[in-house]
């Protein structure tokens, strides 16, 4: 099969096109057709090997050498312990663990995976498991009246949220660069702000932040929240993921502003209630771009350096 590999960490340009084995699942993993895999910032940070967190299992040359992990595709084999799949199965999730899905073929575990819905495309349920868990965990404290603020809202986790946040009735506040910000007010955003002209910490307070490219001080955090707020950030430097676990913990409780990470749990648990709001009408899937196995390179640089509006998917 075809798969997109690398064996050191740097820019889109170690990666290639080489053939490989078709992996063979292990009792409890499926096989799966990959019909679309869409790219996340996760994928961005393996690449490169940064923040150093990316480096985790392989601090020297990557543990894995495919990366995409949001699949979606037909059901190819399943292993001896496998119940709830057969071959020809359509399916999607989140493969985090494994990754493997910028290739013809991946292997995940059977508790990754989720029947994919009639409703949706290959390509539109390849968006949802990571950048919809994200968005639907980390709005979930949103409520009628209140001010929220996201972070890197134009992208793929933040348009889920904007819309999240909107239906939970409240005020919503997108933050991105200048060329996002039509993008974000289509999705609902009550207010857009270009992060290279306007410092959101130095705005009005907000009584929830969720921060998608966190880089700031925890002090200006601390600033941009109301009294009894609460700032949640995923991903970032580590310098700013330490200095939110433990300098921001201790002013949250001097301050009663809470500052914390937002650790995403995984699985369909987390992201087919996202679906269902999809096939509902109250979510709206924005694929920016959809690349072909060979442009895999293109497509993470498209979504690293900050370009792409909403989602962007690789179709083998």
């Amino acid at each position: 099969m075809r798969a997109v590999v690398y064996d050191r960490y740097g820019p889109p340009d170690v990666l290639r096109v080489e053939e490989v084995p078709v992996p063979a699942p292990s009792a409890a993993q499926v096989l799966v057709e990959v019909a679309a895999t869409s790219v996340n910032l996760s994928d961005w940070e393996g690449l490169r090997g940064i923040p150093m967190y990316a480096r985790f299992g392989g601090l020297r040359t990557p543990a894995r050498r495919v990366l995409g992990s949001d699949i979606a595709g037909r059901v190819a084999s399943v292993g001896s312990g496998v119940t709830r799949f057969r071959v020809g199965d359509e399916v999607y999730g989140d493969n985090l663990g494994l990754m493997g899905g910028f290739a013809e073929y991946a292997v995940a575990p059977e508790s990754a995976l989720a029947h994919k819905p009639s409703e949706l495309t290959f390509a539109e349920a390849s968006t949802l498991p990571q950048a919809g868990s994200i968005a639907f965990q980390g709005t979930a404290r949103a409520r009628r009246g209140q001010r929220v603020l996201i972070n890197g809202a134009g992208g793929g986790a933040g348009s889920f949220a904007i819309q999240l946040a909107k239906l939970s009735g409240a005020h919503v506040t997108g933050v991105d660069n200048a060329g996002k910000l039509d993008f974000m007010q289509k999705l609902g955003a009550d207010e857009v702000v270009d992060y290279r002209s306007q410092d959101f910490t130095r705005l009005e307070p907000y009584d929830l932040v969720l921060d998608l490219v966190a880089h700031r001080s925890v002090f200006a955090y601390r600033r941009a929240l109301t009294r009894g707020g609460r700032y949640l950030c995923v991903g970032g430097t580590v310098r700013t993921l330490l200095r939110v676990m433990t300098v921001g913990a201790a002013l949250g409780l001097l301050t009663r502003r809470r500052l914390g990470i937002l650790i995403s749990r995984q699985g369909p648990a987390h992201f087919e209630p996202v679906a269902e709001r999809c096939i509902a009408g109250d979510l709206r899937i924005h694929i920016d771009r959809a690349f072909p196995l060979n442009e895999v390179p293109q497509a993470l640089a498209y979504v690293g350096e900050g370009r792409a509006l909403g989602k962007v998917v690789v179709t083998p």
